[in-house]
C-alpha cells in the first residue's frame, strides 16, 4: 500500500499558512493523492487542487498549473530525489510502498545464487533496498549499489537517468530491479546491455526483462535508420517545464542542415502520434522533450529521442553507433 508522508505535508501547511495549495504525482498513486487533499480541506479548510494530467516525474510537475489556479504551494508526491524543494514553492513529498520484499527476495536467492548483481529500484522501493540486500547477500548473491549521482540517490533510477545502475556494469552479471515497472527496468537493461530481473513482491515473483528490452532497442536502432532517409525533419521542443532543450533543438537543426537535411521547428506539450499526424510534409521527427516517449511508444514515422537523434549524426557521418543508449542519462 502506498504511504504519502502527509505529516510533513501538514507541517508546512501549519508553518506557512498558504490560502490553497495543489497536488500532484504519478498516475498510480492519484487516488492517495485524492484522499490526502480531501484531508487538507477537512482539517485546513483551505483550497487543496489535485493536478490530475498525466505526471511522469520531476521534469513534469506542472507548476504552471498550480500558479494559474493561484496555489501558494506545489505539493509533487512520489518522485524522491536528493532534494526536498524545488525553489520556494514545490515541495517534494514521499511516497513510500510499504509491501513487503522478503518473499520474492528469498526466490531470487535461489535463482541467482553465486551471481553478483546491481540491485537499485524507483521512488516508491527506495527505503527497502538495504533489506532485500540483506536477504540477497545471506542467500549467497553478492550485492552492488551503485552511487547516486545528478538527482538520484544511491540505488535509485529514472526513466532516463541511470547513474547508479551504469557506475557498476562492468563489474556484475545481472540486474535486479525491486518493483513491478517494466518502464524502469526496460531503461536499466538498455542503459547496461546486461540481464534484468524484476522482483515483484505483489505476484512474489521474478520476471526477466531483457527479451522486452532487446524489442525497444532493435525498434530504436531502425527508427535511427529510417530518419537517415528522411529529407524532411521535424524537431519538437517540449514546452512542459522540465522537458524545455531548446538549445538542444537548435544545435541539431544546425547539425542537420549541415548534412543536407531539411528542418522545420514544432513546440508542444504532449507529444503523441495524434498530434504529429497533423504535421504535414514531414519524414521523421526529432524530439528533445522525454527520451522515453520514443523508446516506449508508437508513432506512424519515426520519432527519435535525444540519444538516437545523436545516433543519427553518426550514422550521416558514416559513423559507428553502436551502443548508442549505453550512457548514464538519456537527455
Amino acid at each position: 500500500m502506498i504511504v504519502i508522508d502527509e505529516k510533513r505535508i501538514f507541517d508546512e501547511i501549519q508553518k506557512r499558512k498558504p490560502v490553497s495549495v495543489a497536488l500532484n504525482g504519478p498516475d498510480g498513486i492519484l487516488p492517495k493523492v485524492q484522499e490526502t487533499a480531501s484531508r487538507i480541506m477537512e482539517r485546513f479548510g483551505i483550497p487543496a487542487y489535485v493536478l490530475a494530467d498525466t505526471c511522469f516525474g520531476t521534469c513534469d510537475m506542472n507548476s504552471n498549473g498550480a500558479k494559474v489556479l493561484g496555489a501558494e504551494i506545489l505539493f509533487h508526491i512520489g518522485h524522491t530525489i536528493n532534494d526536498t524543494t524545488f525553489g520556494e514553492n514545490i515541495i517534494l513529498i514521499d511516497a513510500f510502498d510499504d509491501i513487503s520484499f522478503n518473499k520474492v527476495a528469498m526466490k531470487c536467492a535461489t535463482e541467482l545464487l553465486g551471481k553478483t548483481v546491481s540491485l537499485v529500484t524507483d521512488s516508491q522501493h527506495l527505503h527497502q533496498i538495504e533489506r532485500v540486500k540483506k536477504i540477497l547477500e545471506e542467500g549467497g548473491v553478492r550485492v552492488k549499489i551503485g552511487k547516486g549521482k545528478g538527482q538520484l540517490n544511491d540505488g535509485q533510477v529514472f526513466g532516463c537517468e541511470f547513474y547508479p545502475i551504469t557506475e557498476t556494469k562492468d563489474s556484475v552479471d545481472a540486474n535486479v530491479f525491486l518493483g513491478q515497472s517494466a518502464f524502469h527496468a526496460s531503461g536499466i537493461a538498455l542503459s547496461t546491455g546486461k540481464p534484468t530481473y524484476i522482483l515483484d513482491p505483489y505476484f512474489e515473483e521474478i520476471r526477466e526483462i531483457t527479451e522486452f528490452a532487446q524489442k525497444l532497442q532493435k525498434k530504436a536502432i531502425l527508427a535511427v535508420y529510417k530518419a537517415a532517409e528522411a529529407e524532411t525533419i521535424g524537431i519538437i521542443v517540449g514546452l512542459k517545464e522540465g522537458q524545455f532543450s531548446k538549445t538542444t533543438a537548435l544545435k541539431f537543426r544546425k547539425e542537420l542542415e549541415k548534412a543536407g537535411k531539411k528542418v522545420q521547428l514544432f513546440a508542444l506539450t504532449e507529444i503523441t502520434d495524434d498530434r504529429l499526424g497533423n504535421l504535414k510534409g514531414i519524414d521523421a521527427f526529432i524530439q528533445v522533450a522525454c527520451p522515453r516517449i520514443s523508446t516506449d511508444n508508437h508513432f506512424h514515422k519515426p520519432v527519435l529521442s535525444t540519444p538516437q537523434a545523436n545516433a543519427l549524426l553518426k550514422l550521416l557521418k558514416n559513423e559507428s553507433i553502436e551502443e548508442f543508449l549505453q550512457i548514464p542519462h538519456w537527455l
